[in-house]
């Protein structure tokens, strides 16, 4: 890595350990019905920092998500974004979802994507002045996205899509940015691309970042804490002192091995969840790899 980049990240961190956080989870707990999700969650994210969410499908990742936007309700406990109840948060906080249909946006271009995140309800009614479209070109520059600007969306390739989707969330300056599986279906590069383009923001701006992924190798080396749920439990804390054999075995109650080869991590001997608790498919992974034992296949 850079120097540059070593110092920017290090800055960040420093950043991260004096502000006042922007999430703050007590004594948090989720559940459906009368299947706990995750339990006993005691959080801060601070300005500036990066936090990876890890865990096998159906672990409550994405539930996880949607509490902090709001769609759904804590069973028990506390829980604030920048300050306030969940989905009160308003233009503070960018969104980056999964890859999904294009269902009502195909005929849109990148430009048009954009602007709807940087002006909202208020697309379509002709802003007067060259303010908002200067803004626009600057943030699809930022994203590398410049080339495409005014290709409809439904001809752009999926990192491309995922690039303007970025540029989408960070159109209001957000100080906290949630990003939903973000890297789904993407090939290594455009994985790379788009986790450089978070972690640029962060750094330059101090944004905090969530991160949902499957993919914990391509933001390993950006993540300052990860929140690892299963089985309606988590670990929080660094990279290095979760994503070991000691705390995930404990975690799982069962034997689990957690391989270092060369710059990737591999997750071996983890079960599945019992049951789906976030009420949808999460597709099959690329990244760091949860092999059940006797059981190839089985990976988050």
């Amino acid at each position: 890595m850079p120097k540059q980049a070593k110092d920017d990240r290090s800055a960040a961190r420093g950043a991260a350990s004096t502000a006042q956080p922007v999430i703050r989870a007590e004594n948090a707990a989720l559940a459906y019905g009368s299947r706990t999700v995750w339990q006993d969650l005691d959080l801060e994210v601070c300005e500036g920092e990066f936090l990876a969410v890890l865990g096998p499908n159906g672990s409550g990742k994405t539930s996880f998500m949607k509490a902090l936007l709001g769609r759904v309700p804590l069973s028990s406990g506390r829980l604030t974004v920048l300050g306030r109840r969940p989905g009160k948060a308003g233009r503070r906080l960018g969104y980056v979802p999964q890859q999904s249909t294009l269902a009502g946006q195909a005929a849109l271009r990148a430009r048009d994507l954009v602007r709807l995140g940087f002006d909202g309800h208020r697309f379509g009614l002709g802003l007067p002045g060259r303010g908002p479209r200067r803004r626009v070109d600057e943030i699809l520059a930022a994203v590398g996205a410049t080339d495409y600007a005014d290709v409809p969306l439904d001809m752009l390739s999926g990192g491309e899509q995922q690039r303007v989707r970025v540029g989408q969330a960070l159109a209001a300056d957000p100080q906290l940015l949630l990003c939903d599986e973000p890297l789904l279906s993407l090939d290594l590069r455009h994985q790379r691309a788009v986790t450089e383009l978070v972690d640029a923001r962060r750094r330059s701006h101090g944004t905090a970042v969530v991160f949902v992924t499957h993919e914990i190798n391509p933001v390993l080396g950006m993540a300052d804490r990860v929140l690892y749920l299963a089985r309606g439990r988590h670990r929080i804390g660094t990279p290095q002192e979760v994503l070991t054999s000691e705390s995930l075995s404990d975690l799982y109650g069962t034997r689990v091995d957690v391989l270092r080869v060369r710059d990737r991590v591999v997750v071996v001997g983890a079960p599945d969840e019992p049951t789906a608790s976030d009420h949808h498919h999460e597709p099959e992974p690329h990244g760091v790899r949860h092999t059940a034992r006797g059981k190839q296949g089985a990976r988050t």
